[in-house]
């Protein structure tokens, strides 16, 4: 249910989905925390910031908190969730645009970027190698990527957390808000199908990724959400 069929369900579920996320207690903190790992000094004044996978803001709206001074650009190949994006209140700084992750290009944003925020981005991606190396081709040599993910296959009691979640609060709150538990489903499979943190280092790694690093976030999804570092190469992607 990757590429085309999980946009579509992500447009059925855009009215909604602010709410739902609502009710994930540190989802807006953890969004946050992530994105100060980014390390960019002075606000991120002078920086040109890429929020890929933005959906309906929330990771937006974590960057524009903590680095006011930046250029940041939105990305979502769901209409949908684009349009609740735009419908928020934003400073001039930020704009969104409509594309898949694969389709971006240096020209078509203006330049190159100085650091990528990807939130709960990559499994979604079906070339999940591709769409990394693509993020590395769209910054300036030395960028920063930071990867707000779901990892769960290297621990047993993180698998079983996240299963219980999922059955017990967000497929039946899904289903309650949309009349519908797809998306839901297909959110539960794909965070066990996933990456361990381990392989998604490696990943990472052979994308030309250096300085790769993963940090815990607190609370429940402690083991379950991870924030993934790296950067490109002073001469560039590799």
């Amino acid at each position: 249910m990757k590429s085309g069929a999980v946009t579509d369900e992500f447009d059925r579920a855009a009215a909604t989905y602010d709410l739902l996320v609502a009710a994930n207690p540190g989802y807006h903190r953890h969004l946050r925390r992530s994105a100060r790992r980014l390390g960019l000094p002075g606000g991120g004044e002078g920086c040109r910031i890429l929020d890929l996978g933005c959906g309906t803001g929330a990771s937006t709206a974590a960057l524009a908190r903590l680095f006011p001074r930046a250029r940041i650009t939105g990305v979502d190949a769901s209409e949908g969730m684009l349009a609740r994006a735009r419908a928020k209140q934003w400073n001039k700084n930020v704009r969104f645009i409509h594309a898949r992750v694969e389709e971006l290009s240096v020209d078509r944003l203006g330049g190159p970027s100085d650091a990528v925020f990807a939130a709960y981005l990559l499994r979604n991606c079906p070339d999940a190698d591709a769409a990394l190396r693509g993020m590395g081709g769209l910054l300036r040599p030395g960028g920063r990527i930071v990867l707000h993910e779901y990892s769960v296959a290297d621990s047993p009691a993180a698998r079983l957390v996240w299963s219980l979640v999922c059955w017990g609060v967000i497929i039946p709150l899904g289903r309650l808000a949309t009349g519908r538990s797809d998306l839901y489903r297909y959110l539960w499979r794909s965070v066990l199908d996933f990456d361990g943190v381990a392989e998604l280092r490696r990943r990472m790694g052979r994308a030309g990724l250096e300085n790769v690093r993963a940090l815990p976030l607190p609370g429940w999804q402690r083991g379950v959400t991870h924030t993934f570092l790296g950067r490109v190469a002073a001469g560039g992607a590799s």
